[in-house]
Protein backbone atom coordinates (compact mmCIF):
# COMPACT_ATOMS: atom_id res chain seq x y z
CA UNK A 1 0.00 0.00 0.00
CA UNK A 2 1.24 3.45 -0.88
CA UNK A 3 3.02 5.35 1.94
CA UNK A 4 1.69 8.70 3.10
CA UNK A 5 3.33 11.74 4.60
CA UNK A 6 3.68 11.12 8.34
CA UNK A 7 2.05 13.83 10.44
CA UNK A 8 0.42 11.59 13.05
CA UNK A 9 1.01 12.17 16.78
CA UNK A 10 2.15 8.53 17.04
CA UNK A 11 3.71 6.18 14.50
CA UNK A 12 1.20 3.80 12.94
CA UNK A 13 1.69 0.41 11.34
CA UNK A 14 -0.53 -1.78 9.16
CA UNK A 15 0.35 -5.41 9.88
CA UNK A 16 -3.25 -6.66 9.56
CA UNK A 17 -3.81 -4.96 6.20
CA UNK A 18 -0.53 -6.26 4.83
CA UNK A 19 -1.11 -9.80 6.08
CA UNK A 20 -4.66 -10.26 4.79
CA UNK A 21 -5.13 -7.73 2.00
CA UNK A 22 -8.15 -9.72 0.84
CA UNK A 23 -10.00 -8.68 4.01
CA UNK A 24 -9.58 -4.92 3.67
CA UNK A 25 -10.39 -2.12 1.25
CA UNK A 26 -8.04 0.89 1.32
CA UNK A 27 -10.20 3.93 2.01
CA UNK A 28 -9.98 7.52 3.15
CA UNK A 29 -12.49 8.91 5.60
CA UNK A 30 -14.61 11.96 4.86
CA UNK A 31 -13.19 15.33 5.83
CA UNK A 32 -15.02 16.96 8.73
CA UNK A 33 -16.09 20.48 7.69
CA UNK A 34 -15.63 22.06 11.13
CA UNK A 35 -14.15 19.56 13.61
CA UNK A 36 -14.46 20.32 17.32
CA UNK A 37 -12.97 18.11 20.01
CA UNK A 38 -15.69 17.17 22.48
CA UNK A 39 -13.89 14.52 24.55
CA UNK A 40 -10.25 13.46 24.67
CA UNK A 41 -8.98 10.60 26.80
CA UNK A 42 -5.65 12.12 27.77
CA UNK A 43 -4.50 9.14 29.84
CA UNK A 44 -5.13 6.77 26.95
CA UNK A 45 -3.39 9.13 24.53
CA UNK A 46 -0.29 9.04 26.73
CA UNK A 47 -0.47 5.22 26.90
CA UNK A 48 -0.28 5.26 23.13
CA UNK A 49 2.75 7.51 23.24
CA UNK A 50 0.97 10.62 22.00
CA UNK A 51 1.06 14.16 23.29
CA UNK A 52 -2.60 15.06 23.96
CA UNK A 53 -1.95 18.59 22.71
CA UNK A 54 -0.92 17.16 19.34
CA UNK A 55 -4.31 15.53 19.03
CA UNK A 56 -5.99 18.87 19.68
CA UNK A 57 -4.25 20.55 16.75
CA UNK A 58 -5.80 20.56 13.26
CA UNK A 59 -3.58 17.67 12.13
CA UNK A 60 -4.65 15.64 15.15
CA UNK A 61 -8.33 16.33 14.55
CA UNK A 62 -7.93 15.31 10.91
CA UNK A 63 -6.44 12.00 12.04
CA UNK A 64 -9.25 11.46 14.55
CA UNK A 65 -12.03 12.14 12.04
CA UNK A 66 -10.82 10.80 8.69
CA UNK A 67 -7.50 9.04 9.23
CA UNK A 68 -5.70 11.74 7.24
CA UNK A 69 -1.95 11.90 7.80
CA UNK A 70 -1.76 8.45 9.37
CA UNK A 71 1.44 7.50 7.57
CA UNK A 72 -0.21 4.23 6.52
CA UNK A 73 -3.30 3.80 4.38
CA UNK A 74 -6.54 3.49 6.38
CA UNK A 75 -8.73 0.52 5.47
CA UNK A 76 -12.32 -0.59 5.82
CA UNK A 77 -12.34 -4.11 7.25
CA UNK A 78 -14.41 -6.86 5.65
CA UNK A 79 -16.36 -9.35 7.74
CA UNK A 80 -19.52 -11.40 7.63
CA UNK A 81 -21.87 -12.11 10.50
CA UNK A 82 -24.93 -13.76 11.89
CA UNK A 83 -27.23 -10.91 12.88
CA UNK A 84 -30.03 -12.08 15.21
CA UNK A 85 -29.43 -15.57 13.82
CA UNK A 86 -29.59 -14.65 10.13
CA UNK A 87 -26.38 -14.90 8.11
CA UNK A 88 -25.13 -11.85 6.19
CA UNK A 89 -22.19 -12.89 3.99
CA UNK A 90 -20.78 -9.37 3.52
CA UNK A 91 -21.03 -6.76 6.25
CA UNK A 92 -17.79 -4.92 6.92
CA UNK A 93 -17.00 -1.41 8.12
CA UNK A 94 -19.77 0.55 6.46
CA UNK A 95 -19.05 3.73 8.39
CA UNK A 96 -15.75 2.95 10.04
CA UNK A 97 -12.05 2.71 9.29
CA UNK A 98 -9.04 0.95 10.72
CA UNK A 99 -6.57 3.84 10.66
CA UNK A 100 -3.60 1.74 11.72
CA UNK A 101 -1.89 0.06 14.63
CA UNK A 102 -0.01 1.69 17.48
CA UNK A 103 2.67 -0.06 19.49
CA UNK A 104 1.99 1.50 22.88
CA UNK A 105 4.42 2.31 25.66
CA UNK A 106 4.12 -1.21 27.06
CA UNK A 107 4.99 -2.74 23.70
CA UNK A 108 1.43 -3.92 22.99
CA UNK A 109 -0.03 -3.56 19.50
CA UNK A 110 -3.38 -1.73 19.46
CA UNK A 111 -5.73 -0.65 16.70
CA UNK A 112 -6.79 2.94 16.13
CA UNK A 113 -10.26 2.73 14.63
CA UNK A 114 -12.82 5.37 13.65
CA UNK A 115 -16.61 5.14 13.76
CA UNK A 116 -18.71 7.61 11.77
CA UNK A 117 -15.94 8.54 9.33
CA UNK A 118 -18.11 8.33 6.19
CA UNK A 119 -19.36 5.87 3.61
CA UNK A 120 -17.22 2.94 2.54
CA UNK A 121 -17.85 0.20 -0.03
CA UNK A 122 -19.54 -1.75 2.78
CA UNK A 123 -22.04 1.00 3.59
CA UNK A 124 -25.07 -0.90 2.17
CA UNK A 125 -27.02 2.28 1.46
CA UNK A 126 -26.19 4.08 4.70
CA UNK A 127 -24.68 7.55 4.85
CA UNK A 128 -21.62 6.35 6.78
CA UNK A 129 -22.03 9.01 9.43
CA UNK A 130 -22.66 8.95 13.16
CA UNK A 131 -24.36 11.38 15.48
CA UNK A 132 -23.01 12.85 18.67
CA UNK A 133 -25.22 11.10 21.25
CA UNK A 134 -24.37 7.46 20.40
CA UNK A 135 -20.68 8.25 20.04
CA UNK A 136 -20.64 9.85 23.48
CA UNK A 137 -22.55 6.85 24.78
CA UNK A 138 -19.82 4.47 23.62
CA UNK A 139 -17.19 6.73 25.18
CA UNK A 140 -19.01 6.78 28.53
CA UNK A 141 -19.85 3.08 28.72
CA UNK A 142 -16.58 1.72 27.33
CA UNK A 143 -14.52 3.81 29.73
CA UNK A 144 -16.79 2.78 32.60
CA UNK A 145 -16.23 -0.85 31.65
CA UNK A 146 -12.48 -0.27 31.67
CA UNK A 147 -12.71 1.22 35.16
CA UNK A 148 -14.73 -1.85 36.21
CA UNK A 149 -11.81 -4.04 35.03
CA UNK A 150 -13.81 -5.60 32.20
CA UNK A 151 -11.89 -6.19 28.94
CA UNK A 152 -13.08 -3.63 26.42
CA UNK A 153 -12.28 -1.45 23.51
CA UNK A 154 -11.27 1.99 24.76
CA UNK A 155 -12.46 5.42 23.64
CA UNK A 156 -9.77 7.89 22.69
CA UNK A 157 -11.81 10.84 21.45
CA UNK A 158 -15.15 12.10 20.23
CA UNK A 159 -14.96 14.87 17.64
CA UNK A 160 -18.02 16.78 16.47
CA UNK A 161 -17.81 17.13 12.69
CA UNK A 162 -19.62 20.45 12.35
CA UNK A 163 -22.37 19.10 10.13
CA UNK A 164 -25.90 17.95 10.81
CA UNK A 165 -26.85 14.35 10.14
CA UNK A 166 -30.38 13.40 9.11
CA UNK A 167 -32.00 10.80 11.31
CA UNK A 168 -35.57 11.17 12.66
CA UNK A 169 -34.49 14.78 12.90
CA UNK A 170 -31.28 16.69 12.21
CA UNK A 171 -28.63 15.84 14.79
CA UNK A 172 -25.02 16.97 15.23
CA UNK A 173 -22.57 14.62 13.53
CA UNK A 174 -19.55 13.14 15.30
CA UNK A 175 -16.75 10.61 14.93
CA UNK A 176 -15.56 8.27 17.67
CA UNK A 177 -11.89 7.27 17.73
CA UNK A 178 -11.50 4.03 19.65
CA UNK A 179 -8.63 1.71 20.52
CA UNK A 180 -8.60 -2.08 20.77
CA UNK A 181 -6.04 -4.84 20.88
CA UNK A 182 -7.56 -5.62 17.48
CA UNK A 183 -10.89 -5.49 15.65
CA UNK A 184 -10.73 -9.11 14.50
CA UNK A 185 -14.12 -10.70 15.07
CA UNK A 186 -15.80 -14.05 14.67
CA UNK A 187 -17.33 -12.47 11.56
CA UNK A 188 -13.85 -11.82 10.18
CA UNK A 189 -13.20 -15.56 10.21
CA UNK A 190 -16.61 -16.26 8.71
CA UNK A 191 -15.83 -13.94 5.80
CA UNK A 192 -12.34 -15.38 5.28
CA UNK A 193 -13.72 -18.92 5.29
CA UNK A 194 -16.23 -17.98 2.59
CA UNK A 195 -13.54 -16.92 0.11
CA UNK A 196 -12.30 -19.21 -2.63
CA UNK A 197 -8.70 -18.96 -1.40
CA UNK A 198 -8.11 -21.14 1.71
CA UNK A 199 -4.75 -19.49 2.34
CA UNK A 200 -6.54 -16.32 3.48
CA UNK A 201 -8.14 -18.15 6.40
CA UNK A 202 -4.79 -19.63 7.39
CA UNK A 203 -3.03 -16.26 7.25
CA UNK A 204 -5.81 -14.71 9.34
CA UNK A 205 -5.56 -17.50 11.92
CA UNK A 206 -1.77 -17.25 12.07
CA UNK A 207 -1.97 -13.47 12.49
CA UNK A 208 -4.51 -13.91 15.30
CA UNK A 209 -2.30 -16.44 17.05
CA UNK A 210 0.75 -14.18 16.87
CA UNK A 211 -1.18 -11.14 18.02
CA UNK A 212 -3.52 -12.50 20.67
CA UNK A 213 -2.88 -16.13 21.54
CA UNK A 214 0.81 -16.91 20.97
CA UNK A 215 0.62 -19.93 23.24
CA UNK A 216 -1.27 -21.75 20.48
CA UNK A 217 1.83 -21.71 18.23
CA UNK A 218 3.40 -24.74 19.88
CA UNK A 219 0.23 -26.77 20.35
CA UNK A 220 -0.14 -30.11 18.60
CA UNK A 221 -3.13 -28.65 16.77
CA UNK A 222 -2.59 -24.87 16.78
CA UNK A 223 -5.94 -23.93 15.27
CA UNK A 224 -7.91 -26.13 17.63
CA UNK A 225 -5.94 -24.59 20.48
CA UNK A 226 -6.74 -21.14 19.07
CA UNK A 227 -10.45 -21.98 19.24
CA UNK A 228 -10.04 -23.13 22.84
CA UNK A 229 -8.22 -19.96 23.83
CA UNK A 230 -10.82 -17.71 22.22
CA UNK A 231 -13.55 -19.68 23.99
CA UNK A 232 -11.73 -19.20 27.30
CA UNK A 233 -11.42 -15.43 27.00
CA UNK A 234 -15.04 -15.14 25.90
CA UNK A 235 -16.20 -17.23 28.87
CA UNK A 236 -14.33 -14.91 31.22
CA UNK A 237 -15.63 -11.80 29.47
CA UNK A 238 -19.30 -12.77 29.55
CA UNK A 239 -19.01 -13.85 33.20
CA UNK A 240 -17.71 -10.37 34.00
CA UNK A 241 -20.65 -8.81 32.15
CA UNK A 242 -23.10 -10.88 34.15
CA UNK A 243 -21.50 -9.99 37.47
CA UNK A 244 -22.08 -6.26 36.96
CA UNK A 245 -25.49 -6.58 35.30
CA UNK A 246 -24.30 -5.48 31.84
CA UNK A 247 -26.47 -6.26 28.83
CA UNK A 248 -24.59 -5.97 25.54
CA UNK A 249 -27.76 -6.02 23.48
CA UNK A 250 -26.44 -7.12 20.10
CA UNK A 251 -24.16 -10.15 20.33
CA UNK A 252 -24.09 -10.79 16.60
CA UNK A 253 -21.01 -12.70 15.45
CA UNK A 254 -19.55 -9.50 14.00
CA UNK A 255 -19.62 -8.10 17.55
CA UNK A 256 -17.72 -10.96 19.19
CA UNK A 257 -13.97 -10.39 19.26
CA UNK A 258 -11.25 -13.03 19.19
CA UNK A 259 -9.30 -11.00 21.76
CA UNK A 260 -12.01 -11.27 24.42
CA UNK A 261 -12.73 -7.54 24.51
CA UNK A 262 -16.18 -5.96 24.63
CA UNK A 263 -16.90 -4.20 21.34
CA UNK A 264 -19.68 -2.01 19.90
CA UNK A 265 -21.76 -0.30 22.56
CA UNK A 266 -24.93 0.31 20.58
CA UNK A 267 -28.04 -0.90 22.44
CA UNK A 268 -26.17 -1.78 25.64
CA UNK A 269 -27.38 -0.90 29.12
CA UNK A 270 -27.01 -1.89 32.78
CA UNK A 271 -29.71 -3.86 34.54
CA UNK A 272 -31.28 -2.30 37.63
CA UNK A 273 -33.50 -5.05 39.11
CA UNK A 274 -32.28 -8.61 38.55
CA UNK A 275 -34.23 -10.38 35.83
CA UNK A 276 -32.69 -12.85 33.36
CA UNK A 277 -35.25 -11.74 30.74
CA UNK A 278 -34.02 -8.14 30.78
CA UNK A 279 -33.84 -6.70 27.27
CA UNK A 280 -33.17 -3.09 26.38
CA UNK A 281 -32.63 -3.17 22.61
CA UNK A 282 -35.59 -1.85 20.64
CA UNK A 283 -34.98 -4.41 17.87
CA UNK A 284 -34.53 -7.51 20.04
CA UNK A 285 -38.21 -8.40 20.00
CA UNK A 286 -37.70 -12.05 20.90
CA UNK A 287 -35.16 -11.50 23.66
CA UNK A 288 -32.41 -13.34 21.80
CA UNK A 289 -29.74 -11.25 23.55
CA UNK A 290 -31.47 -10.88 26.91
CA UNK A 291 -29.26 -10.64 30.00
CA UNK A 292 -29.72 -14.30 30.93
CA UNK A 293 -29.11 -15.52 27.37
CA UNK A 294 -25.68 -13.95 26.99
CA UNK A 295 -23.62 -17.03 27.95
CA UNK A 296 -25.61 -19.22 25.54
CA UNK A 297 -25.28 -16.69 22.73
CA UNK A 298 -21.53 -16.45 23.26
CA UNK A 299 -21.30 -20.21 22.90
CA UNK A 300 -23.46 -20.01 19.78
CA UNK A 301 -21.10 -17.44 18.25
CA UNK A 302 -18.11 -19.62 19.10
CA UNK A 303 -19.78 -22.49 17.28
CA UNK A 304 -19.87 -20.30 14.17
CA UNK A 305 -16.16 -19.61 14.68
CA UNK A 306 -15.50 -23.34 14.95
CA UNK A 307 -17.32 -23.90 11.67
CA UNK A 308 -15.06 -21.38 9.97
CA UNK A 309 -11.93 -22.99 11.44
CA UNK A 310 -12.80 -26.60 10.56
CA UNK A 311 -10.62 -26.72 7.40
CA UNK A 312 -7.62 -25.71 9.50
CA UNK A 313 -8.35 -28.04 12.39
CA UNK A 314 -8.27 -31.17 10.23
CA UNK A 315 -8.43 -32.04 6.55
CA UNK A 316 -11.25 -34.46 7.31
CA UNK A 317 -14.41 -32.54 8.18
CA UNK A 318 -15.84 -35.24 10.44
CA UNK A 319 -12.57 -35.47 12.34
CA UNK A 320 -12.44 -31.68 12.69
CA UNK A 321 -15.98 -31.61 14.07
CA UNK A 322 -15.16 -34.38 16.54
CA UNK A 323 -12.21 -32.34 17.80
CA UNK A 324 -14.07 -29.04 17.99
CA UNK A 325 -17.18 -30.23 19.81
CA UNK A 326 -15.46 -30.90 23.17
CA UNK A 327 -13.88 -27.43 23.02
CA UNK A 328 -17.30 -25.86 22.50
CA UNK A 329 -18.82 -28.02 25.23
CA UNK A 330 -16.05 -26.83 27.56
CA UNK A 331 -17.20 -23.24 27.20
CA UNK A 332 -20.12 -23.83 29.56
CA UNK A 333 -17.86 -25.27 32.25
CA UNK A 334 -15.39 -22.39 31.85
CA UNK A 335 -18.19 -19.84 32.08
CA UNK A 336 -19.80 -21.53 35.09
CA UNK A 337 -16.47 -21.60 36.90
CA UNK A 338 -15.70 -17.95 36.15
CA UNK A 339 -19.20 -16.85 37.14
CA UNK A 340 -19.24 -18.89 40.36
CA UNK A 341 -15.81 -17.59 41.36
CA UNK A 342 -16.96 -14.03 40.67
CA UNK A 343 -20.16 -14.43 42.67
CA UNK A 344 -18.27 -15.84 45.64
CA UNK A 345 -15.95 -12.85 45.52
CA UNK A 346 -18.89 -10.45 45.33
CA UNK A 347 -20.37 -12.17 48.38
CA UNK A 348 -17.16 -12.05 50.40
CA UNK A 349 -16.49 -15.79 50.30
CA UNK A 350 -12.78 -16.49 50.32
CA UNK A 351 -13.10 -20.15 49.30
CA UNK A 352 -15.57 -22.59 47.79
CA UNK A 353 -17.57 -24.80 50.13
CA UNK A 354 -20.49 -27.22 49.82
CA UNK A 355 -23.76 -25.33 49.68
CA UNK A 356 -22.35 -22.20 48.05
CA UNK A 357 -23.88 -22.94 44.66
CA UNK A 358 -27.34 -23.40 46.14
CA UNK A 359 -26.95 -20.24 48.23
CA UNK A 360 -26.09 -18.26 45.09
CA UNK A 361 -29.03 -19.78 43.21
CA UNK A 362 -31.34 -18.95 46.12
CA UNK A 363 -30.04 -15.38 46.15
CA UNK A 364 -30.98 -14.95 42.51
CA UNK A 365 -34.45 -16.30 43.21
CA UNK A 366 -34.84 -13.81 46.08
CA UNK A 367 -33.61 -10.92 43.98
CA UNK A 368 -35.93 -11.79 41.12
CA UNK A 369 -38.89 -11.97 43.47
CA UNK A 370 -38.07 -8.88 45.53
CA UNK A 371 -36.78 -6.66 42.75
CA UNK A 372 -34.00 -4.73 44.52
CA UNK A 373 -31.29 -2.96 42.62
CA UNK A 374 -28.60 -5.44 41.51
CA UNK A 375 -25.68 -3.08 42.05
CA UNK A 376 -26.96 -1.58 45.30
CA UNK A 377 -27.73 -4.96 46.85
CA UNK A 378 -24.12 -6.06 47.09
CA UNK A 379 -22.98 -2.73 48.51
CA UNK A 380 -25.78 -2.97 51.07
CA UNK A 381 -24.64 -6.47 52.02
CA UNK A 382 -21.19 -5.11 52.83
CA UNK A 383 -22.68 -2.21 54.78
CA UNK A 384 -24.81 -4.60 56.82
CA UNK A 385 -21.84 -6.83 57.52
CA UNK A 386 -19.74 -3.90 58.62
CA UNK A 387 -22.34 -2.13 60.77
CA UNK A 388 -24.80 -4.65 62.22
CA UNK A 389 -23.98 -6.85 65.19
CA UNK A 390 -27.22 -8.85 64.99
CA UNK A 391 -27.84 -10.60 61.64
CA UNK A 392 -31.53 -9.64 61.69
CA UNK A 393 -30.59 -5.96 61.97
CA UNK A 394 -29.03 -6.05 58.54
CA UNK A 395 -32.33 -5.75 56.71
CA UNK A 396 -32.59 -2.10 57.75
CA UNK A 397 -29.75 -0.78 55.66
CA UNK A 398 -30.45 -3.28 52.90
CA UNK A 399 -33.78 -1.59 52.29
CA UNK A 400 -31.89 1.15 50.45
CA UNK A 401 -31.18 -1.37 47.72
CA UNK A 402 -34.87 -1.66 46.93
CA UNK A 403 -35.92 0.71 44.22
CA UNK A 404 -39.22 1.52 45.90
CA UNK A 405 -37.71 1.81 49.41
CA UNK A 406 -39.57 -1.14 50.90
CA UNK A 407 -37.95 -3.58 53.30
CA UNK A 408 -36.76 -6.96 52.00
CA UNK A 409 -39.13 -9.92 52.18
CA UNK A 410 -38.99 -12.68 54.76
CA UNK A 411 -37.18 -14.85 52.23
CA UNK A 412 -34.55 -12.14 51.73
CA UNK A 413 -34.10 -11.79 55.48
CA UNK A 414 -33.70 -15.53 55.88
CA UNK A 415 -31.16 -15.59 53.09
CA UNK A 416 -29.25 -12.73 54.72
CA UNK A 417 -28.92 -14.64 58.00
CA UNK A 418 -27.78 -17.73 56.13
CA UNK A 419 -25.21 -15.70 54.20
CA UNK A 420 -23.82 -14.06 57.34
CA UNK A 421 -23.37 -17.43 58.96
CA UNK A 422 -21.46 -18.61 55.90
CA UNK A 423 -19.32 -15.54 55.36
CA UNK A 424 -18.26 -15.31 59.00
CA UNK A 425 -17.39 -18.98 59.31
CA UNK A 426 -14.08 -19.73 61.03
CA UNK A 427 -14.11 -16.36 62.78
CA UNK A 428 -13.65 -14.13 59.72
CA UNK A 429 -13.46 -10.44 60.57
CA UNK A 430 -16.67 -8.79 59.26
CA UNK A 431 -15.05 -5.43 58.56
CA UNK A 432 -12.24 -7.00 56.55
CA UNK A 433 -14.71 -9.07 54.55
CA UNK A 434 -16.89 -6.02 53.90
CA UNK A 435 -13.89 -4.01 52.74
CA UNK A 436 -12.93 -6.81 50.34
CA UNK A 437 -16.48 -6.87 48.97
CA UNK A 438 -16.40 -3.13 48.35
CA UNK A 439 -13.26 -3.55 46.29
CA UNK A 440 -15.11 -5.69 43.74
CA UNK A 441 -18.71 -4.46 43.95
CA UNK A 442 -19.13 -1.07 42.29
CA UNK A 443 -21.22 1.66 43.80
CA UNK A 444 -21.36 3.57 40.50
CA UNK A 445 -22.22 2.10 37.09
CA UNK A 446 -23.52 3.94 34.02
CA UNK A 447 -27.13 4.14 35.15
CA UNK A 448 -29.34 4.22 32.09
CA UNK A 449 -31.35 7.28 33.08
CA UNK A 450 -28.19 9.22 33.92
CA UNK A 451 -26.52 8.32 30.64
CA UNK A 452 -29.55 9.47 28.69
CA UNK A 453 -29.69 12.66 30.75
CA UNK A 454 -26.08 13.66 30.06
CA UNK A 455 -26.26 12.72 26.38
CA UNK A 456 -29.33 14.90 25.91
CA UNK A 457 -27.59 17.80 27.66
CA UNK A 458 -24.41 17.39 25.61
CA UNK A 459 -26.34 17.19 22.34
CA UNK A 460 -28.04 20.44 23.33
CA UNK A 461 -24.66 22.06 24.00
CA UNK A 462 -24.19 21.59 27.77
CA UNK A 463 -21.27 19.20 28.29
CA UNK A 464 -20.84 19.82 32.02
CA UNK A 465 -23.05 16.90 33.17
CA UNK A 466 -21.19 14.58 30.80
CA UNK A 467 -17.82 15.42 32.34
CA UNK A 468 -19.21 15.01 35.87
CA UNK A 469 -20.56 11.55 35.03
CA UNK A 470 -17.25 10.51 33.49
CA UNK A 471 -15.44 11.62 36.62
CA UNK A 472 -17.77 9.57 38.82
CA UNK A 473 -17.48 6.44 36.67
CA UNK A 474 -13.68 6.63 36.60
CA UNK A 475 -13.64 5.49 40.26
CA UNK A 476 -16.57 3.07 40.47
CA UNK A 477 -15.64 1.36 43.74
CA UNK A 478 -14.99 4.48 45.84
CA UNK A 479 -18.14 5.78 47.53
CA UNK A 480 -17.96 9.55 47.75
CA UNK A 481 -20.21 12.01 49.60
CA UNK A 482 -22.49 14.13 47.48
CA UNK A 483 -22.76 11.56 44.69
CA UNK A 484 -25.80 9.69 45.96
CA UNK A 485 -27.85 10.31 42.80
CA UNK A 486 -25.20 8.53 40.73
CA UNK A 487 -25.60 5.40 42.86
CA UNK A 488 -29.40 5.36 42.75
CA UNK A 489 -31.30 3.16 40.27
CA UNK A 490 -33.79 4.61 37.84
CA UNK A 491 -37.35 5.44 38.89
CA UNK A 492 -39.63 2.42 39.18
CA UNK A 493 -42.59 4.29 37.70
CA UNK A 494 -40.78 5.41 34.56
CA UNK A 495 -41.42 3.95 31.10
CA UNK A 496 -39.47 0.83 30.07
CA UNK A 497 -35.95 1.84 29.10
CA UNK A 498 -35.12 1.23 25.43
CA UNK A 499 -31.85 1.50 23.58
CA UNK A 500 -31.17 1.73 19.88
CA UNK A 501 -28.37 0.78 17.50
CA UNK A 502 -26.87 4.24 17.32
CA UNK A 503 -25.97 5.67 13.94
Amino acid sequence: MAPQTVTTPFPLEDSFARTVEELVVPWQGAEAPAPRLVLLNEDLARELGADPDALRRPEGLALLTSGAGAGVEPVAMAYAGHQFGGYSPRLGDGRALLVGEVVDRDGSRRDLHLKGSGRTPFARGGDGKAVLGPMLREFVVSEAMHALDIPTTRSLAVVATGEDVARETLLPGAVLARVASSHIRVGTFQYAASLADPTVLRRLADHTIERHHPGARDAERPYLDLLARIAAVQADLVARWMLVGFVHGVMNTDNVTVSGETIDYGPCAFMDAYDPATVFSSIDHGGRYAYGNQPVMAQWALTRLAEALLPLIDDDVDAAVALAVPVLDGFADAYDTAHADGMRTKLGLSDARPGDDSMIADLKAVLRADGPDWTGWFRALAADLRDASDPSDGVRSMAVAHRDGRAPSADATAWLIRWRDRVLVDGADPVSVADAMDRVNPVYVPRNHLVEEVLAAATAGDEGPLHRLLDVLARPFDERPGLERYAAPGPVDGPPFRTFCGT
